[in-house]
């Protein structure tokens, strides 16, 4: 069981992921900052993202752990290390992961001047909350915590594989606000959570009347996980069969759901401007192929009084744990369910507000408003906010953000972040153009990539794009 928690722990901190885009929102150079605020400033007439390659994004962070805490090198035991983990993180850390992949992007400004947008992408989302009194269940055991409740109710989970369609539209109402919508569209591949559960597990000293000296009981457990897509997936042979079913779900074939994206663009004055977007507002209506299982009641279990028949009898069989097996499955059952349920996707709010400075001259001209409105400037300072909701609680973090347009083809923005993995988090995002095509590269923690191990986050985001200035 230590070694089997070893790795899972050790996994968990080196893959975990968040979904905070903080280097791309507000980074008007690059035409997918109008996926996370789709009211902000456009200046180009027309995009196209290079298919498969206009957005690729990793992003990952562990709030508790790094895999560095544990294989780091030292004169002390690494059951040690994992010991004093688990005791000094709380159940409300978290491991998450979040992939996404875009297919399709697309954009052009209309007669009207509305700038219209979509596109496909794909979409991984994973967060698990750290059970800490099952972790040191299974770690140290029951032993040495006699009469303490093991609660059931950390237990928290979600996991989503999706597909998202969607289009937009920007509009610049007045000199100082612009407005934007996005609607979604989901194609649910795979889905499961686990979330609200509740029980305890304690174990006692018997009394005169108990057959063993302790009595162990689940008291009150009621655990569910709810599965879409998945029990069609037993029945089928080998990773091809599987991986075709789940692809087919991508075009429609799954459970759908819908969402909107709104957000504004508004110009204090010539120099502050605020910003803020929410994204993700909807649901997935789960009802092909749902399949729940829900474990409730109460058992105590106080020990199994062996009885060896004589071999003389020819009897070679102990159905004691068999028959064990039924008095659990009869006193806490797990009922399957195949009814339909609706799940909420998880909605994220961005702010800002930046204050620019230096007219941005193009081709030695001076272009104080740019396409979308507002004085384009050469340099931008400010603070961003952001949040995620999830099962159990938001997750926030602000950025202090430095943007500069070098010049006509090379802009950067750095960033300092401080959110729930850390609190010196630097990163830095390059927009550079060839012509018509645009390249942008952004990447946060840079302070750790002499050391990935000692990371609780990492991110990357890169992406082609053909930007059409002109009509």
């Amino acid at each position: 069981m230590r070694y089997l928690f070893t790795f899972i722990l050790s996994l968990l901190g080196f893959f975990a992921i968040s979904q905070n885009k903080q280097i791309l929102y507000g980074f008007d150079d690059v035409p997918q900052s109008l996926m996370l605020n789709p009211g902000s400033k456009v200046t180009q007439q027309k995009h196209f993202g290079i298919p498969f390659l206009s957005q690729i994004h990793f992003n990952g962070g562990s709030s508790g752990v790094s895999v560095y805490d544990i294989f780091k090198d030292g004169n002390d035991n690494i059951n040690d290390r994992i010991t004093q983990k688990l005791f000094e993180m709380k159940n409300t850390d978290f491991f998450t992961a979040t992939q996404q992949l875009e297919l399709l992007n697309f954009g052009w400004r209309a007669k009207n001047e509305i700038y219209f947008s979509g596109g496909i992408y794909q979409e991984f989302d994973f967060i698990s909350y750290f059970p800490k009194d099952l972790a040191i269940l299974a770690w140290e055991g029951n032993r040495d915590y006699l009469d303490y409740q093991f609660d059931l109710g950390e237990i928290s989970t979600t996991g989503d594989f999706l597909t998202v369609y969607h289009f937009g539209l920007n509009k610049q109402i007045t000199n100082k606000l612009t407005v934007g919508a996005r609607l979604k569209v989901y194609s649910s591949m795979f889905s499961y959570r686990s979330v609200n559960n509740s029980g305890t597990f304690t174990t006692r000293l018997g009394d005169e009347s108990s057959e063993n000296i302790y009595e162990h009981t689940v008291e009150n457990a009621d655990v569910s996980v709810e599965t879409s897509g998945y029990a069609s997936l037993r029945d089928l042979d080998g990773a091809s069969q599987v991986t075709n079913e789940i692809l087919g779900r991508a075009f429609f074939g799954g459970n759908i759901g819908v969402g909107v994206d709104l957000g504004f663009n508004y110009d204090i004055n010539d120099a502050w401007t605020l910003t803020g977007s929410a994204q993700d507002v909807g649901a997935i209506f789960h009802s092909k192929d749902v399949e729940s299982y829900r474990a409730h009641g109460t058992y105590t279990l106080d020990g199994i009084n062996l009885i060896f028949p004589p071999l003389s009898e020819g009897d070679s069989t102990f159905p004691y744990y068999d028959d064990l097996e039924d008095e659990i499955e009869r006193e806490i059952p797990i009922d399957t369910l195949t009814n339909s349920y609706t799940q909420f996707r998880p909605v994220k709010i961005n702010a800002g507000i930046s204050y620019g400075f230096g007219r941005f001259s193009v081709s030695g001209e001076c272009d104080c408003l740019n396409k979308g409105g507002g004085t384009l400037h050469k340099q931008n300072v400010g603070l961003q906010f952001y949040s995620i909701f999830r099962p159990k609680g938001p997750q926030m973090a602000g950025t202090l953000f430095y943007h500069r347009r070098i010049t006509n083809y090379l802009s950067a923005k750095a960033t300092y972040t401080v959110d729930s993995y850390s609190f010196s988090n630097v990163g830095l995002g390059v927009s550079a153009a060839i012509g018509n095509v645009n390249f942008y590269l952004a990447a946060d923690n840079l302070i750790r990539y002499g050391n990935l191990a000692k990371a609780k986050s990492v991110s990357l985001q890169l992406g082609f794009n053909i930007i059409i200035d002109e009509e």
